[in-house]
């Protein structure tokens, strides 16, 4: 059991939302903030700071945060007491901000294009053999910014495989809804059980196949157009800030990743939805 100040907490059910809130980009100390001030209810940041054991010039700054988000409120009295949303507002804030994001991202791309290309540079050689490279992904943040961009440039395809948390991420992060307004082939391969169900609900069901439970958990990769690849290296456990990927234009990885991908396609039955 965890315990937060008076108050015994499930630690395998802490851990599980603690992972689902990373997916909004919450740190492991502001889930502790929120949970305790959504368990317990208002409290003012002396207490707060005693009961999840955090200094209480970080407490600030988490109730800060919090509050920027959206999800924390405060009130005039002194000393001043804080309370957390109810669950339901809560997920509905951050699942609106992302949203917008995601809209706003879209908005930009082309403009930042346009006036990139206004400025002249160095012209690369168009006959000359493009290098291999590879990016290290450190954190939620850059690893999600990097799948929103392959999605959003990809051309023809995606090909996405991973295991069922994985694809509640996706489908919270907005990933899946990205795919579905792109013009473009996807494909999915997952485990499709009745709790991930409704996060295909609307998505054609001829691009997601159910991936058998044999395969492991930490198993997740993006290919895009056949010419980029990403893949977690830490995924599953740990943090959103713990979180880990590389991603690579290496023919020779995206060959045996499409390779991996193809077979387990061909020999998977096609997700049930109903």
């Amino acid at each position: 059991m965890l315990q937060l100040g008076n108050f015994p907490v499930d630690k395998a059910n802490y851990e599980e939302i603690k992972e689902y809130f990373s997916t909004f980009g919450l740190t492991p100390n502001q889930v502790k903030v929120f949970f305790y001030l959504g368990k317990v209810g208002q409290r003012s940041a002396s207490d707060i700071a005693k009961a999840a054991d955090i200094p209480r010039s970080e407490t600030y700054h988490l109730l800060t945060a919090l509050q920027n988000k959206g999800i924390v409120s405060a009130t005039f009295e002194h000393p001043i007491k804080f309370s957390a949303l109810p669950i339901q507002e809560a997920i509905h804030v951050l699942v609106s901000t992302e949203t917008e994001r995601l809209k706003k991202l879209k908005k930009s791309g082309p403009i930042l294009e346009k006036l990139w290309e206004k400025i002249p540079g160095f012209s690369a050689d168009p006959n000359e053999e493009p290098e291999e490279k590879f990016q290290v992904l450190q954190g939620g943040n850059q690893v999600n910014s990097k799948i929103f961009d392959m999605i959003l440039n990809a051309k023809n395809e995606c090909r996405i495989l991973g295991s069922e948390k994985d694809m509640i991420k996706f489908y919270h992060a907005n990933f899946l809804e990205a795919l579905k307004e792109r013009n473009i082939d996807y494909k999915i391969l997952s485990p499709v059980s009745k709790k991930s169900q409704y996060i295909f609900k609307n998505m054609d069901k001829t691009k997601i196949k159910e991936l058998c439970s044999t395969v492991k958990d930490n198993l997740c990769f993006l290919i895009k157009d056949d010419d980029e690849v990403l893949f977690f290296i830490k995924n599953s456990t740990g943090s959103n800030r713990e979180m880990r990927a590389i991603c690579t234009n290496s023919e020779t990885i995206i060959y045996s990743k499409s390779l991996l991908f193809n077979n387990y396609w061909s020999n998977e039955s096609i997700g049930d939805s109903n």
